[in-house]
């Protein structure tokens, strides 16, 4: 046993928490939908089209945030039905049982509820507290040849995972941006109202880049302390991209925000002239490199790309483990059947050192044969679930 396996050995199992059971109402696909799955780990099985990525996305919904898909919520009600959904979800963990639920109800104003034991809370963000949510999905495939922007909201979804209330830091740094960009449009807009706004977002815009910073530093800390030459998932260096990230580095926090807020009124001519805010932590990127090869990620082959996201996706999910005490729970929507079968059973060995309970998708069911008694396999068609 090397040291980094003695590490692995010596520090506690988190506790484990599960989606026990699932219901949907009026959901994408699913008139009604009710699948008691118990604890362990589920792998829906079925042709393209049958609705498996509608039940990640139903538990996705159960985190901060807009879900796997970003969708509106008008868009996650059955096409027919009345306009309302709902997604409920029964926790089966160390700590006992919780029951979550959101939805939208029939004509209802305002937005989606989110209720934790039959009891009204503010908003998903408290739903941090009982079940903590990581996913990867085909989308993510083009991630390190993608525009900055894609590679942002992964960063924005890690950080979320590990802190709730960077999902409500992010949304307020989007909507200040939007109101400063408004601003600037009317040239006879009163300089007081830039000055709040500008205000505003400087503070947004460092909090923003310092929890990115710290969850970047932590989890390329993480990967380089459990760093295995001999995984077929390549160990990921990633580092930010960013002017106001590099000043956090090296200045105080609250510098960095008063040097920010001052080149935003010093650059308000140029950013009226391009129609946009040209600096900040909202055009920051997230760089990535092969650390065997020392290659940057966008310029890996297909396949390497691929075992690099899903390292970089299982450390994060270690980190999240480590940080917050509980394993997450794993939506893994298409990964299977796209690895080569060592690392498909890499995979499955990583999940199991995790001890999370993980839902996968796929088309294949020889794909799953692998998981054995460690996962309920169900057959996804026609609105509906069947055990295979």
């Amino acid at each position: 046993m090397d040291r980094r396996e003695a590490r692995e050995t010596e520090r506690p199992l988190p506790r484990r928490v599960a989606v026990a059971r699932l219901r949907l109402t009026n959901f994408r696909s699913y008139p009604a939908l009710d699948l008691a799955c118990g604890p362990n780990s589920v792998a829906l099985v079925g042709p393209n089209g049958a609705g498996k990525t509608n039940i990640l996305e139903a538990i996705s919904l159960l985190a901060p945030g807009r879900g796997l898909r970003r969708a509106p919520h008008g868009e996650l009600a059955r096409v027919g039905g009345d306009g309302s959904w709902a997604v409920a979800a029964e926790l089966a963990g160390d700590d006992g049982e919780t029951r979550l639920g959101t939805g939208v109800e029939p004509g209802a104003e305002g937005g989606r509820r989110c209720r934790i034991d039959g009891a009204s809370v503010g908003s998903a963000g408290a739903f941090a507290e009982h079940l903590r949510l990581v996913w990867l999905t085909p989308d993510l495939d083009g991630l390190f040849r993608g525009p900055a922007g894609d590679r942002r909201r992964f960063l924005d979804r890690l950080v979320v995972a590990a802190d709730p209330e960077h999902a409500g830091r992010a949304s307020g740094l989007e909507r200040a941006l939007r109101s400063r960009n408004r601003l600037l449009e009317d040239e006879a807009a009163d300089p007081r109202w830039l000055d709040a706004i500008e205000r505003e977002l400087a503070e947004l815009a460092v909090a923003v880049a310092a929890a990115r910073a710290e969850t970047v530093g932590r989890l390329g800390a993480l990967i380089a302390e459990t760093h295995d030459p001999a995984s077929p998932f390549p160990s990921a260096a990633i580092a930010l991209d960013g002017a106001l990230e590099a000043e956090l580095a090296t200045r105080p926090a609250t510098e960095a925000e008063d040097g920010y807020r001052q080149r935003l009124a010093q650059t308000r001519r140029r950013d009226r002239a391009a129609g946009r805010t040209l600096e900040g932590p909202h055009l920051s990127d997230l760089l990535v490199r092969h650390a065997p090869k020392d290659m940057p990620a966008e310029r890996c082959s297909t396949g390497e790309q691929k075992a690099l996201l899903v390292g970089l996706v299982l450390a994060h999910a270690r980190l999240i483990a480590r940080l917050d005490g509980a394993a997450p729970v794993l939506l893994l929507d298409e990964v299977a059947a796209h690895l080569d079968p060592l690392r498909r059973e890499a995979l499955y060995a990583a999940l199991d050192a995790l001890g999370a309970q993980v839902w996968l998708t796929g088309a294949d069911p020889a794909a799953f044969a692998e998981l054995g008694d460690r996962a309920r396999i169900f057959a996804i068609s026609d609105g509906a679930a069947r055990d295979l």
